[in-house]
């Protein structure tokens, strides 16, 4: 190594990459910054109910790793942080780091959760994609690192203007602070990594599925919390609408991927698979359950994905129909949901069901692009 190289890594992205890439780094003894912008790291497995093709539970696969990741001495965890910028050559990189105020002073947080069960401002809770609420101080789940909860200044009493102050006055640690500012760190390291993650196309610009006026059409994302024993609904497999238990349930692939006029030429390569592990685990969770997955091709090419995808088809109990669909109806009484298909024996048949799971494309988040450019790094089309 060059007396001007630097020992130390940036990794950049919370989720399941970037946390694996900074354990294996440490414990080869590198030091580690690791930079997440969202409060607490975990990324998208955080969020998942189980993964594929074992059926293991995703909380129990992830959250020793972040324990580990907590604990040890060569990790520095920069959450709800951002670059800024970027100076240097390989070997020794100066990096600014903005770490964004919390209100919240992370050296005297105790994560007892006393603010947030006396906040009296509820406000639809984004890491359940608003199927129900949190509080304006919060924390998105319990094993999160860090472990310091986080005002939001955008529902906060306090920040727009109107009398409260409840959480100041009942934190027994005295750690909320109305005061914090934002602080800027310089960095020195030898080398970057890029382990962003991903966002979901925006359903917006596919309207005739219905997501975002039409209850019981939910994203493969929010059905993933819908199916957690953390989620909105604590397992229970419910109807947005009205809670009822749904009995038909669709699944529509290839929502906007594979689509250049959606600007998404890719297949998002996830979405097969998420949408039969999905299907598999609703039958699990409720047996009435009857799972219909609308494909124009299965991907199923990772290690025993097709073994899965034969099982889900056999004893499975889930239905698999080749045919596009081109739109969603709803009545506007019962907010059930009719699809207009092709089916190769029956011809177009239109068919009724109580949800329908639109498995959306994904792409690089615009941070992710930011940062990209800012580090120099090449992209292809986004």
């Amino acid at each position: 190594m060059s007396k001007n190289n630097v020992g130390a890594v940036l990794t950049v992205g919370g989720g399941i990459g970037g946390v694996q890439a900074s354990l294996d780094l440490a414990e080869s003894g590198y030091k580690v910054y690791l930079v997440e912008e969202k409060p607490c790291i975990g990324g998208v497995m955080a969020q998942l109910d189980k993964t594929f093709p074992t059926n293991d539970c995703s909380a129990c696969i992830f959250s020793p790793k972040l324990q580990t990741l907590a604990q040890n001495p060569n990790i520095e965890v920069l959450a709800y942080s951002v670059i800024e910028g970027i100076e240097g050559e390989a070997g020794n990189f100066k990096i600014k780091v903005r770490r964004k105020a919390r209100y919240v002073d992370p050296e005297k947080c105790t994560s007892c959760g006393t603010c947030a069960e006396k906040c009296p401002t509820k406000v639809p809770n984004q890491y359940n994609f608003g199927h129900d609420t949190r509080k304006a101080i919060y924390k998105d789940y319990p094993q999160g690192i860090p472990s310091v909860f986080t005002i939001d200044t955008e529902h906060c009493r306090v920040f727009q203007g109107k009398k409260c102050g409840v959480c100041a006055k009942v934190c027994p640690a005295k750690a909320v602070d109305y005061e914090q500012q934002d602080t800027v760190e310089e960095l020195s390291v030898g080398a970057v990594i890029l382990a962003p993650g991903y966002e979901l196309f925006d359903t917006g610009r596919v309207s005739e599925y219905g997501h975002g006026f039409m209850p019981n059409v939910v994203t493969n994302l929010e059905m993933e919390r819908i199916l957690s024993a953390s989620g909105p609904f604590e397992g229970e497999v419910k109807r947005p609408s009205d809670g009822r238990h749904p009995r038909k349930i669709a699944w529509i692939q290839c929502v906007a991927s594979r689509d250049r006029r959606k600007g998404m030429p890719h297949c998002s390569s996830v979405c097969c698979m998420a949408s039969i592990k999905e299907a598999v685990i609703a039958r699990e969770h409720d047996s009435s359950i009857e799972p219909t997955i609308f494909f124009m091709d299965i991907r199923a090419y990772g290690k025993d994905f097709d073994k899965y995808y034969e099982r889900a088809k056999g004893e499975g109990g889930v239905r698999f129909v080749r045919s596009m669909v081109s739109r969603v109806v709803e009545d506007p009484l019962t907010h059930d949901l009719s699809i207009t298909y092709v089916d190769e024996k029956n011809g177009l048949v239109t068919e009724a069901f109580d949800m329908v799971v639109l498995a959306v494309g994904i792409k690089p988040t615009a941070g992710t692009v930011k940062a990209a450019n800012m580090l120099g790094v090449r992209l292809d089309e986004t």
